[in-house]
């Protein structure tokens, strides 16, 4: 097989997976939420499913699971538990729109398979493909990090302190959640396979929209302030939403150029350039 034609293989399960969720986002925005401005909150968890898709298009095209984070893969479906704890029965973190009465937890419950299955075949299935030796950042600290600093700092927009704890704590954990990926990028050479790189972009991107949703909301965003006058928990959304795009700011530079040149097929050969 000739270069050229395993690019046109891999391109169109790629193509085909961002028109099928594009026109899905597309609808729900559109006849769902009457074009309301909330709804790119959905979108945001819409393209967060996309992502996992688009690691879902890898394993199953190349059999193997070599270049994906089995530690990213936790941090995001602990992540997605603590959302849905809120989210599937309480409104103070949904879009008011038409789409949080259940299109936004239905993106998340399928987000949530996605993460089970792929987390069954890194570890089960397709172990002996796993590069376990290169996936060895400690996860259980940013997890701890994140449930403590989300006791002090939560929100009280589900005036369910529990509740609005776990919501935060999963914001925290999705911020830091590519870190374990990053890192297995830089101790296996800084290569990086296309659907893996789709799949760290399309996290970003719905990063930028969550966060302009947020800095739009932030109005709206309530807390039992520690300090009179200053909302912490508005800002401790909004660095959160910040540092996980500082994170990616170099891998995005490489990614951006390889697609320009290389198209949708792009292997990333970043070498010692990507700085974690």
């Amino acid at each position: 097989m000739t270069k050229d034609a395993g690019k046109n293989m891999t391109s169109k399960p790629v193509l085909f997976t961002y028109i099928t969720f594009g026109s899905s986002a597309l609808a729900v925005h559109h006849f769902m939420a009457n074009g309301e401005f909330s709804s790119i909150l959905t979108m945001a968890v819409m393209l967060q499913c996309l992502a996992f898709a688009l690691l879902v298009v890898q394993v199953l095209s190349a059999g193997s699971c070599a270049g994906v984070s089995a530690r990213t893969l936790v941090l995001d479906g602990v992540a997605l538990g603590c959302r849905l704890s809120s989210t599937t029965w309480l409104n103070g973190y949904l879009p008011v729109d038409a789409s949080g009465d259940w299109a936004f937890q239905a993106a998340d419950v399928l987000s949530m398979i996605m993460v089970m299955w792929l987390l069954h075949h890194v570890l089960v299935s397709k172990r002996h493909t796993y590069q376990a030796d290169a996936d060895s950042l400690p996860v259980v600290p940013c997890m701890l990090s994140a449930l403590m600093l989300a006791t002090v700092l939560h929100a009280d927009m589900n005036s369910r302190p529990l509740f609005d704890t776990l919501w935060m704590t999963g914001l925290f954990i999705s911020a830091v959640a590519v870190l374990p990926q990053l890192w297995m990028i830089t101790r296996t050479g800084g290569r990086v396979e296309a659907l893996t790189s789709h799949y760290i972009a399309v996290m970003a991107f719905s990063r930028i929209l969550s966060g302009t949703f947020m800095w739009h909301a932030r109005h709206d965003i309530s807390c039992s302030q520690w300090i009179s006058g200053f909302n912490h928990a508005t800002w401790a959304i909004l660095a959160a939403h910040c540092l996980q795009l500082l994170l990616l700011v170099d891998f995005g530079y490489y990614y951006v150029k390889a697609v320009a040149s290389q198209g949708l097929a792009c292997r990333l050969e970043l070498g010692q350039e990507l700085d974690v």
